[in-house]
């Protein structure tokens, strides 16, 4: 049952090595925030490995697990212990061929709550991951957990305001978007303050639009392991806004850090009634926004 008010909490670390070292460390580092009073975390995206969709490389794969494997048993083993919700976000292995960018919400007794599969797959210069990921089949979903009602979306799915709109509809309290983005560090002079300044305003418009709280848990540093290329520089500055956008908690760019903010229903339901977009949207002149282009 969701109460009026519980703690969220993102967590923003450097996950550049081998999955059991990335599977410890996150398994401490939740710990360590649900001691601190957290009581619905987030990792960021693709936790258990080093972001491999630098290159298109078929061993890669390996990488990938089947559902209720290895990260499942331990963080839902955690989960009950502490009594926490958590959104471990994972490269699942649905059958030999179809592969899925996944988190699941892990619920206070260790049972699945939910689970999502990366709705929209980019593919730009050292973030091939069409190469690795099928779309998503399950939708957009809030998943009622013992803590509040939430929703997740992953990384390149912050960028589109129907997947948020979408999610925050069926009653979210809470978009958490766990992340993998950073800078080309060779474009990082010339483009990455406005790089860095669309993804936070992007994010902070959904949770105006849509009268929401919106939790970003990105990566930290230099992911280099492709001779001959510069890397990604993953920019970290994950965050918590709240449903004005305000900003409530944000990391630095290159530390490891934990971010703890509270989520008030009583705020976001008079936020709403203030500011009742969703009263005066317009449902009967939608129509045209599911084609492609309107020519």
């Amino acid at each position: 049952m969701s109460k009026k008010k519980y703690k969220i909490a993102v967590i923003q670390l450097n996950l550049n090595d081998v999955a059991e070292n990335n599977l410890k460390k996150c398994l401490s580092w939740v710990r360590d925030a649900a001691n601190q009073g957290a009581e619905v975390i987030s990792l960021p995206e693709l936790y258990s490995s080093h972001y491999f969709c630098q290159s298109e490389d078929v061993d890669n794969f390996a990488l990938a697990e089947p559902l209720y494997s290895t990260s499942f048993i331990a963080f839902s083993a955690l989960a009950k212990e502490l009594g926490v919700v958590i959104i471990v976000p994972f490269f699942e292995k649905r059958m030999a061929g179809i592969y899925h960018n996944s988190a699941y919400i892990i619920n206070t007794d260790g049972s699945e709550a939910g689970l999502y599969r990366k709705m929209h797959i980019p593919d730009d210069p050292h973030f091939y991951e069409k190469f690795y990921f099928t779309p998503g089949d399950l939708g957009f979903k809030a998943f009622p957990t013992e803590k509040g009602k939430i929703g997740t979306l992953i990384c390149w799915d912050q960028w589109y305001p129907e997947a948020a709109r979408l999610t925050a509809l069926q009653g979210a309290d809470v978009l958490f978007y766990p992340t993998a983005i950073g800078w080309h560090p060779l474009e990082k002079e010339q483009y990455g303050e406005n790089q860095h300044g669309a993804w936070m305003n992007v994010m902070k418009g959904h949770a105006v639009a849509n009268g929401v709280y919106v939790a970003a848990a990105n990566r930290i540093g230099l992911e280099q392991y492709i001779e001959g290329t510069a890397g990604i520089q993953f920019w970290g500055s994950s965050f918590i806004a709240g449903p004005q956008g305000e900003i409530l908690a944000q990391a630095t760019h290159d530390k490891e850090e934990i971010l703890i903010a509270e989520v008030d229903l009583d705020l976001q339901e008079n936020v709403r009634q203030n500011w009742p977009f969703f009263r005066d949207r317009r449902i009967d002149a939608f129509g045209d926004i599911t084609k492609r282009a309107i020519d």
